[in-house]
């Protein structure tokens, strides 16, 4: 009979697969009962395992522990003596193995997902001794897959876009599922995708992964352009009891040009006024294309060109705009018409054949009439009038019309912001400009001024038209020096000297440029001028011996005349000094001498002069003298005075912060002092105040005491940067001698030593020899 091992193992053979029989090792023919061959041929080593490779099925819903199989050695007789022992993956916890029979049972429900195969080592050992009966051998619990996993796709929606009018089998997009179930074993991880929603637009490839394809001819986005279609993938290759998933994917149908831009109106009306500027848009026109994007963009223009509008395209609205190229007139022509073309910029290739990709429409302009301002007939104008001109002379016209079919009167004025001088007069009727007062071009060659035409029926309408009025030149002005010139002569100047060269100016203008003249007036004896005929003329003199004390300056008249039409001429003075040269002719001193009096005033005259200045100033300083002298104010009155303060104005004063003037009360009554008294006069800088000692010590002489308090106020931080007058009430303590009060004596001389005195030092002898020389007399 064959044993539990055996039978086992013939299980095995029938149900698992052929890829399994090599890991199946074991002692088959102890397992029989089949005696060992003892051929060389069939040689082997000989084991103790019955295999080295379980299987367990997982997620076991028994209530009793799973059982794995049977470790079984050879060295067990069967008697008890045989303990076998297992380690490994999850031995002892998740694996125990019966000590005695070897029986392994799995303890809790496995997933093959988490761990696919524990391995484990078993020992075989002799129970009494702890002996290994076997090596340690290492054999395999392989978990074997259950169908216990559905097929997941990555995301739970897709997005995906197909170009519209593709052809059948276009490819959109492919979603992949997965199965956590083993790929290697049986069907459960073997997908199949089908499509639940999406028919008859898309399928999907049922094996291998999920392509999801274009199934109908000639979509249209126009007509439909949003899809939803529903994906599953079956495991178990779509076999019944398999589990499944499903994704859903949004598929867009993408444009493409494949609709002509159409105008749904052939015929458009456009009004506008006449007053619109060029450039300015007037109009526009929009014609419809089903397509988005770049395949829906189009481009207008007026067939055949127009010389007065044209059209453009709007990118963002993709509309056309009808522009002004040339101003309009209502009065010249009121209604226009032109053809307009539509067209895609973009065109599909596959689409063109057969179908126009333009279209056309007519457009009618109506042009509004305007009320005009007035139209000058120039502008700007420019007159020319002559200086001379006198007031109310007539200087030109100006002309203005109104454009407008009803031909409104106008009237004229001018701005008097350009004509500030009120030069110039217009007749408000005719246009007619005049002159208010005389030109001068000498003042100003141009006079720019505003004219303005208003309608009379519409003061609104104005125009300004600039006129510039050109002043001509009237020889009117005579020439002069062109310069002031300083000349002189020396005394030993010989006859002939060239002293001075002369030039002219002329404020006007004549037209063959200036030729000046130059000639004196009558015949002067000293002096000539020579005309150089260039505009300039030399001075000359006519003879030498030239006396600073005869004559120390002459005025030479010089006539300058010019030679327009009519003739305009000058006298200019030419002042020409008298000055001492060097031989080389170098001017050295031009002042006269100083001669001595002659018929001036006389010496006695002078002399009360000068007494009468000396007096004036003797008076001056006595009365100087007799104000200093006033007597002064005392300082102090009398003890009744009631000025409490005695302000300085000689110093340079105590800062921004002398504020208080000094307390005069300490003069008044110097026995009350008080040492711990902050001073007025400042403002103390120290936070707590500087305290005075007492000024009383014994046995301390004056000298030290002042010495003392001139200290005490140099380290005073309180003091002021200014002297003051500080006054100290004590008179000094008693010296060596005492008292020499005659208050505080004996009512008798005997009550008093005076031997003490010869001890006071030699400023006291004479003292000594008085009193002490006296005493036997009062003994007696």
């Amino acid at each position: 009979m064959i044993g539990n091992q055996a039978l086992l193992l013939l299980m095995l053979y029938f149900l698992w697969p052929s890829t399994a029989l090599p890991f199946i090792t074991g002692n088959i023919g102890n397992l029989f009962g089949m005696p060992e061959s003892d051929g060389k041929v069939l040689q082997r080593s000989k084991r103790g395992w019955m295999w080295n490779q379980f299987f367990l099925l997982e997620e076991y819903t028994g209530n009793d522990h799973q059982y794995v199989g049977k470790l079984h050695s050879n060295a067990d007789k069967g008697d008890g003596t045989v303990k076998y022992v297992l380690t490994g993956d999850g031995a002892g916890t998740l694996f125990l193995i019966d000590e005695k029979s070897g029986d392994i049972h799995a303890t809790k429900r496995l997933d093959r997902e988490e761990k696919a195969m524990y391995t484990l080592h078993a020992k075989v050992l002799d129970r009494n001794t702890n002996a290994e009966l076997e090596p340690d051998t290492e054999f395999n619990i392989k978990i074997h897959d259950i169908n216990d996993n559905a097929p997941r796709f990555d995301k739970e929606v897709y997005y995906a876009s197909v170009p519209e009018m593709s052809e059948v089998g276009t490819s959109v997009v492919t979603v992949t599922a997965t199965d956590a179930d083993d790929q290697t074993y049986g069907n459960s991880a073997k997908l199949v995708y089908s499509i639940l929603q999406g028919q008859p637009y898309f399928s999907v490839d049922s094996e291998n992964v999920g392509t999801i394809k274009t199934a109908l001819p000639g979509m249209d986005r126009e007509v439909k352009e949003h899809y939803q279609v529903v994906i599953q993938a079956k495991d178990m290759a779509g076999q019944m009891g398999g589990l499944s998933g499903t994704t859903t994917v949004s598929i867009s149908l993408s444009d493409v040009n494949d609709s002509p831009p159409r105008f749904a109106n052939h015929s458009f009306r456009v009004t506008t006024v006449e007053s619109t500027e060029i450039g300015g848009a007037i109009g526009r026109i929009k014609a419809d294309d089903p397509d988005v994007g770049q395949s829906a963009e189009m481009e207008y223009s007026i067939v055949g060109g127009h010389d007065t509008f044209n059209i453009i395209t709007d990118q963002a609205t993709q509309e056309g705009v009808i522009i002004i190229k040339k101003a309009l007139d209502y009065e010249s022509k009121r209604d226009y018409e032109f053809r307009v073309e539509v067209k895609n910029t973009y065109l599909d290739a596959r689409f063109i054949h057969g179908v126009q990709f333009k279209d056309y429409a007519t457009v009618k302009v109506t042009v509004e009439d305007v009320d005009e301002p007035p139209v000058f007939a120039r502008n700007p104008y420019i007159i020319e009038v002559h200086e001379d001109t006198a007031a109310g002379s007539f200087v030109g016209v100006v002309l203005a019309r109104d454009p407008d079919a009803d031909n409104k009167p106008v009237k004229y004025s001018i701005d008097r912001h350009t004509d500030l001088e009120r030069l110039f007069n217009i007749d408000s009727v005719n246009g007619t400009i005049t002159t208010l007062k005389s030109l001068d071009r000498e003042m100003s060659k141009w006079h720019n001024i505003s004219v303005v035409a208003t309608e009379i029926n519409n003061p609104r309408q104005t125009t300004r038209v600039p006129v510039f009025i050109k002043v001509l030149d009237v020889n009117d002005n005579a020439p002069e020096f062109a310069m002031s010139y300083d000349t002189f002569v020396c005394e030993n100047v010989k006859a002939g000297q060239l002293i001075q060269t002369i030039s002219a100016v002329d404020t006007d203008e004549p037209l063959v440029g200036h030729k000046f003249v130059f000639s004196i007036s009558a015949t002067n004896p000293n002096f000539t001028i020579v005309d150089k005929e260039d505009n300039t003329a030399n001075i000359l003199t006519r003879r030498g011996g030239f006396s600073r004390r005869e004559m120390s300056m002459y005025f030479l008249p010089v006539v300058i005349s010019d030679n327009d039409y009519p003739i305009q001429s000058s006298t200019s003075t030419l002042v020409v000094r008298v000055c001492a040269c060097d031989s080389r002719g170098n001017m050295q001193s031009c002042s006269p001498e100083v001669l001595p009096f002659s018929d001036g005033l006389t010496t006695g005259a002078l002399v009360a002069i000068l007494l009468c200045v000396i007096i004036l100033l003797m008076i001056v300083v006595l009365f100087a003298a007799l104000r200093r002298q006033r007597k002064k104010e005392p300082l102090i009155i009398s003890k009744e005075d009631v000025r409490d303060n005695v302000v300085s104005y000689n110093d340079e004063g105590g800062g921004e912060e002398d504020t208080q003037a000094f307390d005069i009360g300490t003069l008044r009554n110097p026995e009350v002092m008080d040492a711990n008294k902050l001073r007025r006069d400042i403002i103390p800088e120290m936070l707590f105040p500087f305290r005075r000692t007492s000024p009383i010590k014994d046995n301390t002489d004056v000298r030290d005491f002042i010495n003392g308090r001139l200290q005490e106020n140099d380290a005073d931080p309180t003091a002021p940067p200014y002297d003051s007058l500080a006054t100290y009430a004590y008179e000094g303590t008693g010296s060596l001698a005492e008292s020499l009060s005659s208050l505080e004596s004996a009512a008798t001389e005997g009550d008093h030593d005076y031997d003490y005195l010869s001890n006071w030092g030699p400023q006291f002898k004479k003292l000594a020899e008085m009193y002490i020389g006296r005493s036997p007399d009062r003994e007696t």
